[in-house]
Formats: structure tokens, C-alpha cells, sequence
């Protein structure tokens, strides 16, 4: 029953459903005049932008629309980008550039959000504060200040009524998605509704920047003792959920890597202490930053604890976590990457991916052999673990595999560091900076330390197991008694066996009536024989020799067309 308080959301939802059809109808019109062969309408569309667009890919197309659509499908393209199990490798490295950059909010504004979040006057909160933004995206913008110590800060300010904007936009993809997947089978595949929900649930949890601030702090406490990494100190006094205080890095982003060398960055040593950042997050503290790319990742200039300069790494809204269970699958992977285990490798995908019904793991194994054969022998300075990973990575999207979300990062993760490093170092090789991890995994699991969190890890499970059980069985007594269990039986094939005993029973009874029907001479008589006595005799003779046949020949009752 509708709710008469929905009626302003669904009017503002029809109108923004609109907009999104009109967008996906440009696109889909440009991409359509593209194959026209008609000089006619290519001359009339080369100079105008339906032109422009038609002679664009299709994923450079999609990143048009998403970029177009504004925030929140700029941000799904964003999360899409990380899950090269579902889109492929093209596509994802295509949505991997999305940036928003849109017209920064009136200084009024930006000034009466931080006032309610805060509580305070801003004069108050800050010494100095700019009302000229440094950079203004999707969700929000960043403007520079100072504090009354006399600490430069960045302040990250949300834009104002972005909630209701993302939860109409959310809604509405949620409803297509529904759509999408109950009625266009090619989209069944890539499971939108579930993809849908992870992405609302990663977005509503980057508008709290209680949870960006909470991550800053992790890290910072991880990276405590190491001066050449460094994230900002976030300042919880002036933030909120809708505003971020921390330490302002005047630094140079590594997507000016002429400004690096400039300043004096050494871009070997920097692509080296970077990824070796990075596989620490991810192997030994479990919390890895989800966003490496080069515009997140700062030289900082050098100082007498950093002689050689420091790394600084910004926007930890996204981030990954791994638990002890699945970083033991992640050590495995990685080491039957490292020795072309394709075995080891399948048998991981099946243990931590969501399969299809009619997944087959001994092609999928055969493919991942075919893949590392290639790598067979090769030195290790040649070997680039981001391809090998992008080709198991869309050998698994061709077999419909879907990957839990934190797998899906880190490999966008590892394949970025490597191809970061790369850019910056043509000789960087991640595999070698592997090498310490893999050793230090096995030693872990040889540890008498990691032996015991091991046994008592089970220990628990066998313990939660024995707890759970009498509670279990007495809800199985219980609905047992309540006849609330159903005994479903499904079969495959049975109609033809089916329709044969009925047949057979059917025939019995025709053959068994007129024997009675032609002994008792019952009337009509012809040369002192009961006329349907026998006719009915003959019929069943008949009748059962079809069957017969039928049986000898397919074991149906009757045979068709194509199932001989």
C-alpha cells in the first residue's frame, strides 16, 4: 500500500528516472547512427556531438553516461571499477578514471554546514579559513585552513542535500537492477541486484565521514613507527559526519610526476617503499587502502626523519578489510600464482566465489593451466603479476564466478601498485617485494604462536557447534510435532516412466475386460463370438506391442521429433 509520504519522493524519482532514460537514449542513438552506412547522416553527424560520441568505444561511452548521470553513478562507476570479475578488464580500467569535478558550493553554504555539524560559530573553529575550495568532487569539497594553534588543516565539507540525491538515485538503480535481472537473462549473469546492494552499501558508508576519520586513525596507529609513510591526523574535535578536519599535506600528487622529480623524488625508491606500504596493509594488518590511485598518493618533502621524502597517502573513504581466514586464501593464491599451481588456484575460486549452477571447475582449472603455462620458466623479471592476475581475473568472469568484494579489491589493488610502479620505475617488479610475505606467511603458519590460534579457532567452532546443538534439535522436535516440515521431492525425467505404468495399467484393464467380456459370450454376437470381447482383446494386444516397442526403442511412451 503506498505510503501518502512517498508521493514527493516518487514524483522527484520520476523526474530523475527521465532524465536517466533520456541520457541512456543519447547514447544508445549515437551508438546506433555509428553503424548506419548512409553518407547522408554520417555527414550530418560528423561535426555535431551525437558524431563526437558515435565514434567513441563502448566503454568510453559508458563512463560518458555515468559521468553525465552525476554523483551517485559516478560513484557506482567507481565501485564497478573494482570488480574486474563482473565487467572485465576494459570496462574497469575505462570507469578507474571517473573523477568528479563539479562547481563548488557558495561560501554562505559550505559555512552554515560546518556551523550545524559543529555546533560553533566558524570564527570560533578556525583561525583562518579559505571560502575558495582547493577541489570540489561528487561528494563533497575541501577547503583550507588554519587551526587556533596555529595548524594548517584541510576541511572536508559535504555537499548540501546530497543524502536525498543519492537515496533517489539509489532507488531508482535498485528498481532497474530488479528489472534488469527478472527480465534480460544477459544481465542474469552478472548478478545486478546483488551488485546494486553492495554498491549502496559501500556509498551510505562514505557519506559518514565519522568512518573516513575512524579509518585515518587505524592507519596512522599501523604506520606509527614508519616515518617514509605517513596519512593526515585527523582532528575529531572539528569533525562530524558531514565534515573532516585533518592535517593538510603540501606535497605533490603522483600524477605529476614531472613535479616529483622536481622536488627531488626518487621514483625507484618511491614505487618500491609504495607497494611495500601497500602489501603491508594487506598481509599484515588486514585494513588496506582501496583507492591507490596516483592523484591519492602524495611526495611529501624531505625532512630530518625522512631524509629521502615521505609518502602521504589521502581519501581512505574505501578501503578493504581481510580477516585471518580469508588472508590464509590470499597467501595460498598468491603462492599458486607465484608457482603456476592452476589446481590450487580453481580450487581457491570455488572455496571463496559465488559459482553458478552449472559451473564447470574442470574447464575453468584447464583455462588457468593454459594461462600459467605461459608464464612457465619465465624469469622473474619479466614476470608481471598485474597481467596474470587481469587474465585469471576475466577467465573467472567468462565462467559467470562471482568474487567476494574484498577479493575483488585487493586484486584491483595489486594490479594498480603494479602498474603505478611501473609507471614511475620500468624495471619494478611487485613479484619480488612478494617474495618477504610469502616466506613470512609460511613461517606464521609453522609458528607455534599461529599453531595455537589455529587450534583454538577450531576449538570454538567445535565448541559453538556442541552449544548450538540440543537448542537445534529441539527446534526440529518442535516443528516436527507442529508438522511444520515438508518433504520436497524433485525428480528429472520421470514423466515418460510415469506415463508408461498408467498406460500399462490402462491396457491390463482393457485386455483383462474383454477375455471376461468374450468367456461370457456377452452380446453382440458374431459366429457365436462376443463382438467387443474381442475387438477389445485386439486393442490390447496392439496397444501393448506399441508399448513394447516404445520401450525397446527410447523408453518413452511416445516418440518425437529430435529425441530419437
Amino acid at each position: 500500500m503506498l505510503n501518502l509520504t512517498d508521493i514527493p519522493r516518487l514524483a522527484r524519482s520520476a523526474g530523475r528516472l527521465a532524465e536517466i532514460t533520456r541520457v541512456l537514449a543519447k547514447y544508445g542513438l549515437a551508438d546506433a547512427l555509428a553503424r548506419l552506412d548512409n553518407r547522408f547522416v554520417r555527414r550530418w553527424t560528423r561535426h555535431t556531438g551525437l558524431g563526437r560520441i558515435s565514434s567513441q568505444s563502448r566503454e568510453v561511452r559508458i563512463r560518458l553516461v555515468l559521468t553525465e548521470l552525476g554523483t551517485t553513478f559516478i560513484k557506482f562507476g567507481q565501485v564497478l571499477s573494482t570488480r574486474r570479475d563482473l565487467i572485465g578488464s576494459a570496462l574497469s580500467d575505462e570507469l578507474a578514471q571517473l573523477q568528479s569535478h563539479v562547481p563548488g558550493d557558495p561560501f554562505e553554504v559550505t559555512r552554515a554546514t560546518i556551523e550545524t555539524e559543529l555546533g560553533k560559530p566558524l570564527e570560533e573553529l578556525f583561525k583562518t579559513f579559505d571560502p575558495e575550495p582547493l577541489a570540489s568532487a561528487s561528494i563533497g569539497q575541501v577547503h583550507k585552513a588554519t587551526l587556533h594553534n596555529g595548524r594548517k588543516v584541510a576541511v572536508k565539507v559535504q555537499h548540501p542535500d546530497i543524502h536525498r540525491r543519492v537515496a533517489d538515485d539509489l532507488a531508482i538503480l535498485a528498481e532497474l537492477a530488479a528489472l534488469a535481472e527478472q527480465y534480460l537473462s544477459e544481465f542474469r549473469v552478472y548478478r545486478p541486484v546483488a551488485v546494486v546492494a553492495e554498491f549502496e552499501r559501500v556509498l551510505l558508508r562514505e557519506l559518514d565521514f565519522r568512518r573516513e576519520l575512524r579509518h585515518l586513525q587505524l592507519f596512522r596507529a599501523a604506520f606509527a613507527n614508519d616515518t617514509g609513510v605517513r596519512f593526515p591526523e585527523p582532528y575529531p574535535d572539528h569533525s562530524r559526519a558531514r565534515v573532516l578536519t585533518m592535517e593538510l599535506f603540501e606535497g605533490t600528487p603522483f600524477s605529476n610526476p614531472d613535479a616529483v622529480r622536481a622536488a627531488g623524488g626518487n621514483f625507484a625508491d618511491l614505487a618500491r617503499r609504495g607497494a611495500r606500504a601497500f602489501l603491508d596493509m594487506i598481509f599484515r594488518d588486514g585494513l588496506f587502502h582501496a583507492d591507490p590511485h596516483p592523484g591519492n598518493v602524495f611526495f611529501l618533502p624531505p625532512t630530518e626523519s625522512c631524509p629521502d621524502g615521505a609518502i602521504g597517502l589521502l581519501d581512505v573513504g574505501m578501503v578493504g578489510r581481510i580477516d585471518d581466514r580469508l588472508r590464509e586464501r590470499i597467501d595460498r593464491g598468491v603462492s599458486a600464482v607465484l608457482v603456476k599451481d592452476s589446481a590450487t588456484i580453481t580450487e581457491l575460486i570455488v572455496q571463496v566465489g559465488d559459482v553458478p549452477s552449472q559451473f564447470d571447475p574442470a574447464a575453468l582449472e584447464c583455462e588457468v593451466a593454459e594461462q600459467l603455462a605461459f608464464y612457465h620458466g619465465m624469469p622473474l623479471e619479466q614476470f608481471q603479476l598485474g597481467t596474470a592476475l587481469n587474465e585469471l581475473t576475466d577467465a573467472i568472469r567468462r565462467y559467470h564466478v562471482m568474487l567476494p568484494a574484498p577479493i575483488a579489491l585487493l586484486l584491483r589493488v595489486l594490479v594498480m601498485l603494479e602498474g603505478t610502479g611501473r609507471l614511475l620505475a620500468p624495471d619494478f617488479n611487485l613479484v619480488e617485494l612478494l617474495e618477504p610475505y610469502k616466506k613470512s606467511s609460511v613461517l606464521k603458519k609453522l609458528s607455534p604462536k599461529g599453531a595455537l590460534r589455529r587450534l583454538i579457532g577450531t576449538a570454538s567452532d567445535w565448541d559453538e557447534l556442541v552449544r548450538a546443538f540440543p537448542r537445534q534439535m529441539r527446534n526440529l522436535m518442535r516443528m516436527l510435532s507442529r508438522r511444520e516440515i515438508g518433504v520436497e521431492l524433485s525428480h528429472r525425467h520421470l514423466e515418460p516412466s510415469v506415463n508408461r505404468l498408467a498406460f500399462g495399467l490402462m491396457m491390463s484393464s482393457l485386455f483383462v475386460g474383454s477375455a471376461m467380456m468374450w468367456a461370457a459370450k456377452a452380446e453382440p454376437l458374431v459366429y457365436g463370438i462376443s463382438l467387443f470381447g474381442a475387438l477389445g482383446c485386439f486393442t490390447s494386444t496392439v496397444l501393448g506391442y506399441r508399448l513394447f516397442r516404445a520401450i525397446q526403442h527410447s523408453g518413452r511412451l511416445e516418440e518425437r521429433d529430435g529425441e530419437q
